[in-house]
């Protein structure tokens, strides 16, 4: 089935990665400007550490329901997300480290992370574009995986903290970074709702047509710590098609149906339920069925013992399932000392599909002068 209609993505009569015109874009606010400047207090911003010469800060928004959320300005990362389970009960749902050490440890698995330039893998670390072909960091198996060496995981945003709740992170990415054509300028707000809802909404603009797709990379685990897998969660996808992929989880270019498959959670479904029979485990982009463009809730997981309950919207095409194959409870300066096993958390990446250059029936994700890249996606949190 040919998808190139789904590339016409719109979000209130704003284009997202199509014709759009930049006088409709929404406008940058100043990085050194006072207001911003003096939005930023001491109770909600200290030092986590150093790199490269540069501060890093981590930021707390908080919301009048006492739900927490901790987001550092190197790579974007959300270290907490602090909400409580049936019994009120409050703890942090993402896996995370007690200090920046962890978080550029080697092999750090990009948790919490903004995921950019492009995020998922490109095969063969190359794609044509305009008749030239571009030549990508090899970091995974020979495809480039989530940004290459050097993503916008491993750099320091500028950051802008609005009140309690919002804060906005900036980063400019120089032409051929990482062996990307174009300067991008990529602005991300992160925005805690007073319902407990964490919204992460993407804008991006270029001075050359380049591919773009960013998401963000955070590992759930709902029941706070107290199981140390997630495969007794259970997780419902409206998606009733999926992209399979070879043994270097590229996709064919195939889109098949998961009725009847291991691959079906159009109902709710443990997550190990069927995980056995993944050749090693989920780690797949899903065909949401939604209108395009529209932010609709797409996913649902649920933690029955501790009664957490985390729904998913976005304005995406896809979302990358990963049940956290590849961690091996080997990471140091986990928080609390804790061993993250295979398992230990879940990935819900809203995204355009995985290799999306080299597929010319995949959802554009080309970016051209004079257009904005916009996406949002929305994690909210009750108890049931």
């Amino acid at each position: 089935m040919n998808l190139r209609g789904l590339s016409a993505l719109m979000i209130s009569g704003t284009v997202l990665l199509g014709a759009c015109n930049s006088a409709n874009a929404p406008k940058e606010e100043s990085k050194t400007g006072t207001d911003t400047a003096a939005a930023v207090t001491a109770t909600t911003a200290h030092n986590y550490g150093q790199t490269d010469g540069q501060d890093v800060l981590q930021y707390t928004l908080r919301n009048a329901a006492g739900m927490e959320v901790k987001i550092l300005n190197y790579g974007g990362i959300v270290t907490d997300i602090i909400v409580p389970d049936k019994q009120g009960q409050k703890a942090n749902v993402v896996l995370s480290y007690d200090s920046l050490s962890g978080y550029q440890q080697k092999g750090q698995p990009y948790f919490g992370a903004l995921i950019g330039r492009y995020a998922n893998r490109i095969a063969n670390a190359k794609f044509k574009l305009d008749g030239k072909e571009y030549t990508l960091a090899a970091n995974d198996h020979g495809n480039t995986l989530h940004g290459g060496i050097k993503g916008f995981d491993k750099v320091i945003w500028s950051a802008a903290q609005s009140g309690d709740s919002s804060l906005q992170l900036e980063y400019t990415s120089k032409d051929g970074e990482e062996g990307y054509p174009g300067t991008l300028k990529a602005t991300v707000q992160y925005t805690l709702t007073p319902d407990n809802a964490l919204k992460i909404h993407y804008t991006a603009t270029s001075d050359k047509a380049t591919p773009v797709n960013l998401t963000n990379h955070s590992y759930f685990n709902l029941s706070g710590g107290k199981d140390s897998t997630i495969l007794d969660q259970e997780l419902q996808l409206k998606a009733s098609r999926y992209t399979p992929v070879n043994d270097k989880l590229i996709p064919t270019g195939q889109l098949q149906p998961v009725k009847g498959t291991m691959m079906d959670f159009t109902t709710p479904k443990k997550v190990g339920k069927d995980i056995a029979a993944v050749k090693g485990g989920y780690d797949h982009n899903f065909v949401l069925d939604k209108a395009a463009g529209s932010l609709e809730t797409v996913a649902t997981l649920y933690d029955p013992a501790s009664g957490r309950l985390m729904e998913m919207s976005t304005t995406e095409p896809g979302v990358q399932f990963y049940s956290g194959n590849f961690l091996d409870g080997t990471l140091s300066n986990t928080r609390g000392g804790k061993k993250y096993v295979q398992h230990a958390g879940l990935c819900l990446e809203a995204q355009h599909f995985p290799n999306s250059p080299n597929q010319s029936d995949f959802p554009t994700v080309i970016l051209k002068p004079g257009e904005t890249y916009q996406q949002t996606t929305v994690y909210k949190f009750s108890t049931k």
